[in-house]
């Protein structure tokens, strides 16, 4: 007969109460662990540059050389400023009206697609704002723009007060946004 285990659990029930408590364990560690409290090496990510400067003391004799003395100060590191967000330049749409929008620098063009799932119009230079009435059987609404070999622009397409925006530089890249109909309703 094989040994009974001491608690009068099998292995595998020992086991699936161990592991989580284990796995638990280590993570309260590690959040007490990155919890610290220094702040400024933290900020900066460097630790805190240390100064040495060296001084001759002032004896009244003049046959010994002056012995020097060493004082080490701890200077505090500056503070990491976080970088202002660009301002947002979009405004809200009136109701009942999608504001398609792309704006930015394309010295050798862009080429700009707006519209609905069942409706794709051109636009043409920057920057460009139009304005439709909002279709309830829509499904989305996109506006995209692909620079031509170089520049840095921005969209944003506006429904109902919710606004989606995206981002291109540089070569053939593509500026996109997108806000698709929900289920219940609304914009997202």
């Amino acid at each position: 007969m094989p040994p009974q285990p001491l608690s009068g659990r099998p292995k595998w029930a020992r086991k699936r109460i161990a592991i989580p408590i284990a796995a638990l364990i280590f993570f309260v560690g590690v959040g007490i662990g990155s919890s610290g409290d220094d702040q400024a090496t933290a900020a900066s990510g460097k630790p805190a540059p240390r100064v040495t400067v060296t001084e001759a003391a002032k004896g009244k004799g003049k046959a010994a050389p002056a012995p020097t003395a060493t004082v080490t100060k701890s200077a505090k590191a500056a503070a990491v400023k976080a970088k202002p967000k660009p301002k947002k330049t979009e405004t809200a749409a009136p109701a009942d009206k999608v504001v398609f929008k792309v704006w930015g620098s394309a010295p050798s063009g862009a080429d700009i697609t707006y519209g609905s799932d069942s409706d794709n119009l051109q636009g043409s230079g920057l920057p460009m704002t139009k304005t439709l009435t909002v279709n309830d059987d829509a499904l989305y609404y996109h506006v995209t723009a692909q620079l031509s070999g170089g520049g840095d622009i921005h969209c944003s397409v506006t429904v109902d007060g919710k606004t989606k925006s995206g981002h291109a530089a540089g070569g053939y890249n593509i500026c996109s946004a997108q806000l698709s109909s929900g289920f219940l309703g609304g914009w997202s």
